[in-house]
């Protein structure tokens, strides 16, 4: 691979001051038997403060505050550790802690008998006491973004108004966001990138007030009386068993208590696919899959007692003990807003 092409590879180091894992540079590393570079994908995760463009036009940067040195030469760009620093190996399996010799990742690498392959991401993180490398097909990091960002509608009931009217009380404008997404690097390519989060934004919201009669239900388009629960049995390891209105019983493994935020496909960068390949609909629910794995099979009620029922963790987005809860409208959203919940966890 020529020194240009690595360069068309490289990727911007953003600051990160309040997140534990995020993206600062990414690195193409030529194999060649007499570098002894290993030819995978680089991304250094977890040293905060930092704003750092590495395209070959400025000079190479001293990191050695955040214990590690990046070099460049006619192969492209490696980075070098500290001597003596921790370092915990991580791959498939196998967890290995060495001692680092001031010596590039990709050495320490093959001296511990490891050459990632082409479609491996080697994933050295910072954010802990020592260092931890990461070999596999699939990584998961967040990355901090700064976009233009378009102005959001947010639409507020007003029983004093007749129903059928509306008005703007507060005027859109767009701006600039602060973003968190979460990205996931397979076989050496970015596979998805999605929204989690936004720290920060100069965009001001268009507020509109409608009028209404009656303030219409959060839950009306999925939850009845029947799905109401009638009482909630625990056994002393946190299972237990849920009795609905209707007689139905559930089994739980677990119940756990988190936060939960409306949204529905085509408002704040939500799609119509999932993230394991289904189509929203209520009852999808996306989830931080190191909290709450894919697939898991869910019942949740909010605390001030509205059913959303029996829900699949298929989408991804959040962070921590927060779900997001599909609905078929924005209005249904916005009603719902976000609330305090218990997601018990069915067997």
């Amino acid at each position: 691979m020529k020194h240009h092409d690595l360069q068309e590879k490289l990727h911007g180091i953003w600051s990160r001051r309040h997140l534990a894992l995020l993206t600062l540079l990414a690195v193409f590393l030529t194999a060649a038997a007499a570098t002894n570079h290993a030819a995978a994908l680089y991304i250094l995760t977890g040293a905060d403060d930092a704003a750092i463009v590495l395209d070959g036009k400025t000079k190479t940067p001293d990191l050695s505050s955040q214990m590690v040195f990046v070099t460049t030469g006619g192969k492209g760009y490696d980075v070098t550790l500290a001597a003596k620093q921790t370092v915990t190996v991580h791959r498939d399996d196998m967890t290995e802690t060495v001692q680092s010799k001031k010596e590039s990742v990709s050495r320490l690498l093959e001296r511990m008998g490891i050459v990632p392959s082409p479609l491996e991401t080697v994933a050295v993180d910072l954010s802990g006491d020592g260092v931890s490398i990461t070999v596999a097909e699939e990584i998961t990091y967040y990355d901090r973004v700064v976009e233009e960002v378009a102005f959001d509608t947010v639409r507020v009931a007003n029983p004093e108004m007749k129903k059928g009217t509306e008005q703007v009380v507060q005027e859109g404008a767009d701006g600039v966001r602060t973003s968190i997404y979460e990205v996931v690097f397979s076989n050496g390519q970015e596979l998805s990138r999605q929204f989690v989060e936004e720290i920060d934004s100069t965009a001001v919201d268009q507020i509109v007030e409608y009028g209404t009669a009656e303030e219409q239900p959060a839950s009306t388009a999925m939850t009845n009386n029947k799905s109401a629960i009638s009482s909630v049995s625990k056994n002393g390891d946190g299972s237990g068993t849920l009795t609905l209105a209707d007689g139905t019983t559930l089994n739980f493994s677990a119940a756990k208590s988190m936060t939960a935020t409306a949204y529905t496909a085509g408002h704040g960068g939500a799609d119509y696919c999932t993230a394991t390949g289904t189509t929203v609909r209520v009852g999808t629910v996306a989830v931080d899959k190191r909290v709450i794995p894919l697939g898991t099979k869910m019942f949740i009620v909010t605390n001030d007692g509205i059913v959303y029922g029996t829900a699949v963790a298929e989408d991804t987005g959040v962070r921590g003990d927060k779900v997001d809860l599909y609905f078929d409208t924005y209005q249904q959203c916005i009603n719902f807003g976000r609330r305090s919940c218990t997601v018990y966890i069915l067997k």
